[in-house]
């Protein structure tokens, strides 16, 4: 089954109830956002947003659907370039129960195959917190090689913090499924 898919309108009040259930977990990794951003009408002005950005080949938003096929989280290919740098970049986020069982291991997965196969892009870039394991080993079990360290790169949890930098190319290869 496949662990993503583009996100709908529809998909608002899933999303707005996933974000209250997890504002406690998700804060440490997240940008202070707009009191209603949790909100169902929060999330579908986002949800438009994302799908205006969409359309027009700039981003490719994602929810991740566990294994019942219910949202469990999203997934963004923002930051789309053509030409020649053919680059994106990559974001995700899960609810905390649906995290530990390699659900962001193969919506990362879906989401490269997206990139190389379909948008036929060169490169993802993905950036995590310094202290956050558990997404680069996600990154890691994807081929994902870390590149660099940007100080100070987004203002998370209120605060400028040092993001771990990641990329992974079309032409690096292949993961072996011993990850």
């Amino acid at each position: 089954m496949t662990a993503i898919r583009l996100v709908e309108p529809d998909d608002s009040r899933a999303l707005a109830d996933l974000l209250v259930r997890n504002r406690a977990f998700l804060a440490p990794w997240s940008p202070i956002r707009a009191d209603d951003h949790e909100t169902v009408e929060g999330q579908r002005r986002d949800i438009d947003l994302v799908l205006e950005r969409h359309h027009r080949g700039e981003s490719v938003p994602f929810v991740v659907l566990d294994a019942a096929g219910e949202v469990a989280g999203r997934l963004t290919l923002s930051g789309i370039v053509r030409g020649p740098f053919r680059s994106c970049a990559m974001g995700y986020w899960l609810s905390e129960d649906r995290t530990g069982r390699g659900l962001a291991t193969r919506a990362v997965a879906a989401a490269l195959r997206h990139v190389f196969d379909d948008l036929g892009l060169h490169r993802v870039q993905a950036e995590t917190l310094v202290h956050n394991t558990a997404s680069q080993r996600v990154l890691a079990r994807n081929g994902f090689v870390q590149y660099g360290l940007a100080p100070r790169y987004l203002e998370i949890a209120g605060r400028w913090q040092d993001h771990r930098m990641f990329q992974r190319l079309r032409d690096d290869p292949p993961v072996s499924s011993g990850h």
